[in-house]
């Protein structure tokens, strides 16, 4: 049985895995849009937007738990001083998966996994107000009755 197993693996053994999706997430920030295969990209969606949120926290030690994953300091900085101020903002959603068909050779499904680019507005919050009461609406004129039709006399 496969329980508490979340995540795919991608046909590669763990340290290749990681390896593999820091490159990528690497390559995600430094160009802001990648290629890749659909479940490729969904599993980079998940380890993007935690890295999108540590460069948002911005702190001493938010900085040095994404350097962890991603090993470049000028991504890292660029990180922390675009990228995270661009979606302060923005809870969450940060990437975007478009679907481009399939590959050639293998017939896999690819996608573009992007940063997402236009402005965050927050929905009104719905309030619950208190129902006030409704007042009748105003009747509607009544018209005045026709004349009625004259009858034809008998000649």
């Amino acid at each position: 049985m496969r329980h508490n197993k979340s995540g795919r693996s991608l046909g590669r053994n763990s340290s290749h895995r990681s390896a593999m999706l820091r490159n990528m997430v690497t390559s995600l920030l430094n160009h802001e849009k990648i290629t890749t295969t659909d479940i490729r990209a969904k599993e980079l969606r998940k380890l993007a937007e935690k890295m999108i949120t540590l460069g948002k926290r911005g702190d001493v030690h938010a900085r040095r738990q994404a350097l962890e994953v991603i090993r470049e300091r000028k991504i890292v900085a660029k990180l922390f001083d675009m990228i995270g101020p661009r979606y302060k903002d923005r809870p969450g959603g940060y990437t975007r998966i478009i679907k481009l068909g399939y590959r050639a050779g293998d017939n896999t499904p690819l996608s573009q996994i992007e940063l997402v680019e236009e402005e965050f507005t927050a929905k009104p919050s719905k309030k619950v107000a208190v129902a006030a009461p409704v007042a009748a609406p105003a009747p509607a004129p009544v018209a005045a009755p026709a004349a009625p039709a004259e009858e034809p006399s008998e000649a």
